[in-house]
């Protein structure tokens, strides 16, 4: 199978340009608050889990994970809702974390399988390893109950070299820019799924790679809104996108399309959420206290040089200027003038 980069409709494209301008508003981690986005990823941490896991069957609420994670210690892990929370949290926290460094692989892949269900007892036999039975993809109820199979999934004996392929092609795909990186990313997961390549688990890793590639190709607000919740929010859609994608794969008249729409829907959405946390009622949560000093300075002058800011806020001058370069991308401020005369004032 090839890419099916062709014959994009205007409705994806729309969705992408949608993205990427949102994409271009967002503010590095590293120039807000770092306490507050450290606050702010624990909550995702804590809502994706929830959220990944429940699509799969399991009954854990948000406030459940919570207090789990806060404190049992593995000696107590009996149940398998909890074992698979525990592996899903500290997994997609070590993503957050450690992205840069994650290679796109299928070792990788296989590796961060084994991690995903290290504690579920069930599964140590498998970890790690391609499916050595059939399976098939089932739907679950509010409940947790299957209400039936979707899917059949590719067969044992091709799993191995169907994924060598797929995770051949979409590495080179993002590394050579073999198309806009969410057609690639949006193709490689109805294929990773309609493969489902493990016995156990594949809806979960396909959500952890989600949030690795996304990252990986620059959408770096990812960590600050939960993409698992959306779906979860969006579950029927999801398997009906899934479904009717994925029963035209092989066939003559492959059309990924209503993958492709859900997955960039939820995308878009996601985007939306992390510009919404810059917007002025959350502004001051995600600044720095010197930041935050700055920004109140232009709540009461009209108009105000850096010299001023500094000797009014009693903030050091670089710190003034790298507040104003914030504030600048924010659209929170503008410049007026150019040189020794630059003053900026409130949009």
């Amino acid at each position: 199978m090839n890419l099916r980069t062709n014959n994009i409709p205007e409705s994806v494209w729309s969705l992408i340009n949608q993205i990427d301008h949102l994409k271009g508003r967002w503010i590095g981690g590293a120039k807000l608050n770092p306490q507050a986005l450290g606050r702010l990823k624990r909550s995702v941490l804590v809502t994706s889990t929830g959220a990944s896991t429940r699509i799969e069957g399991s009954k854990l609420s948000d406030e459940d994970v919570e207090k789990f994670m806060r404190g049992l210690s593995l000696q107590k892990f009996t149940d398998r809702d909890k074992q698979e929370v525990q592996g899903y949290f500290e997994l997609l926290e070590n993503v957050f974390t450690s992205w840069k460094h994650i290679p796109f692989t299928e070792g990788v892949i296989k590796q961060l399988h084994r991690e995903l269900l290290k504690y579920t007892e069930k599964d140590e036999r498998h970890r790690g390893e391609y499916k050595k039975m059939e399976n098939s993809v089932e739907m679950f109820d509010e409940s947790g109950k299957s209400v039936g199979v979707i899917f059949e999934t590719t067969p044992t004996y091709l799993t191995p070299k169907r994924m060598e392929e797929l995770v051949e092609r979409t590495a080179d795909a993002l590394k050579q820019g073999g198309g806009h990186s969410l057609i690639v990313i949006g193709n490689f997961l109805v294929e990773f799924l309609a493969i489902h390549p493990f016995q156990d688990g594949n809806g979960r890793l396909s959500r952890i790679l989600t949030n690795l590639l996304l990252l990986k190709a620059g959408y770096e607000y990812v960590p600050y809104v939960s993409h698992e919740k959306l779906v979860e929010d969006n579950k029927t859609d999801y398997y009906v996108a899934l479904r009717k994608s994925q029963s035209s794969l092989g066939t003559e008249r492959e059309n990924v399309t209503p993958w492709l729409e859900f997955f960039l829907t939820v995308s878009l959405e996601q985007a939306r959420q992390a510009i919404e946390l810059l917007s002025h009622e959350n502004i001051e949560k995600i600044l720095s206290p010197k930041q935050l000093a700055v920004w109140r300075h232009f709540e009461v002058v009209s108009e105000a040089t850096a010299g001023d800011i500094a000797k009014a806020a009693g903030v050091a001058r670089p710190t003034v200027s790298q507040a104003i370069d914030v504030l600048l991308r924010l659209k929170k401020i503008e410049r007026i003038g150019q040189g020794r005369t630059t003053r900026y004032r409130k949009v």
